[in-house]
């Protein structure tokens, strides 16, 4: 069965070409030029990952997002203009999984929305229907859902992935070439943030309110190595 993906672009030449690359690399594709149609063939159709512009006509690309995160843990990638770190660092917050600068090479945005899928079929296949509990954290795998002291949490698919395998490694430091290809599939490349912005997300919707003055994260940074996860006394 192929996978299908959306491509919200307004660029008619880029989406028409990007459209074919990933038509020629087996993926089933539906496109959108601009924001509403694109909201509209996410709720309408079952998709298994979108491919969202940023600069679009009518809706923003953010708020797109924004309104996907609303309705689904979809995965989404987004494309971004070249240097504009903001863009990107927004996204990750409002919670798209991974970024692609433009223009693109279309073998680089096949390479990254196979990894995506996966890691995303591979969790589906090996979820359960325990739940973990570490500390105050309870994670039900099955539904992808965390809470924490009973409160949900609202996590993308990329800041789960990353949390599960800082937990399964708890008190150890998970280097980050090792978290970049557990969590999101893919090498860790010189210069890349995306996973420095995923865990400083991730460690501010862990933490927000509930450190005291001076305690440390329960996420640490471990200079020149990657990240440890401490549980809270």
């Amino acid at each position: 069965m192929q996978n299908r993906i959306l491509l919200i672009e307004d660029d008619d030449e880029l989406r028409g070409l990007l459209a074919r690359y990933l038509a020629g690399q087996g993926l089933d594709v539906r496109e959108a030029a601009n924001g509403g149609d694109g909201l509209a063939l996410a709720q309408e159709e079952f998709v298994d990952l979108v491919v969202l512009d940023i600069m679009l006509p009518d809706i923003n690309g953010l708020e797109v997002l924004r309104r996907l995160r609303g309705r689904t843990r979809l995965p989404v990638i987004l494309l971004t203009a070249r240097g504009e770190e903001t863009d990107r660092i927004v996204g990750f917050e409002v919670g798209a999984d991974d970024y692609i600068p433009k223009p693109c090479n279309p073998r680089e945005l096949v390479a990254r929305i196979q990894a995506t899928l996966r890691r995303v079929a591979w969790d589906r296949e090996t979820d359960t229907d325990h739940a973990q509990v570490v500390g105050d954290l309870r994670i039900e795998p099955a539904q992808r859902r965390t809470f924490q002291n009973g409160q949900p949490l609202e996590l993308t698919a990329t800041e789960y992935e990353i949390l599960q395998v800082l937990l399964s490694k708890a008190g150890s430091v998970v280097r980050k070439t090792d978290l970049m290809q557990w969590a999101l599939g893919r090498r860790l490349a010189p210069h890349d943030r995306t996973l420095d912005m995923h865990v400083s997300n991730l460690r501010r919707k862990l933490d927000d309110g509930k450190l005291e003055d001076g305690e440390p994260s329960r996420i640490e940074t471990v200079r020149g190595l990657g990240y440890s996860y401490r549980s809270p006394a």
